[in-house]
């Protein structure tokens, strides 16, 4: 596994724990809001850079889409 792919999985694992704890979800459901989110699309393509961001960072921006129905972030 390269470095990029544990980054990414790294922040994957924060940002559910994040969404159990934050919204009182099990983990299968925060697994599968996160994964079909636009977020986890962008963290995914190594291109943007995004994985080399913080998971506070990241939750912030997903939790900014699942709230407002829309991804929003100029940087990406």
């Amino acid at each position: 596994m390269n470095k990029q792919t544990q980054l990414m999985e790294y922040v994957t694992q924060d940002v559910v724990a994040y969404l159990v704890e934050d919204y009182k979800i099990d983990m299968v459901k925060a697994m599968y809001l996160f994964y079909t989110s636009k977020v986890y699309e962008k963290l995914l393509d190594e291109d943007t850079g995004l994985y080399f961001e913080s998971s506070a960072y990241i939750y912030d921006l997903f939790k900014s889409e699942y709230e407002n129905g829309t991804f929003l972030q100029n940087e990406i």
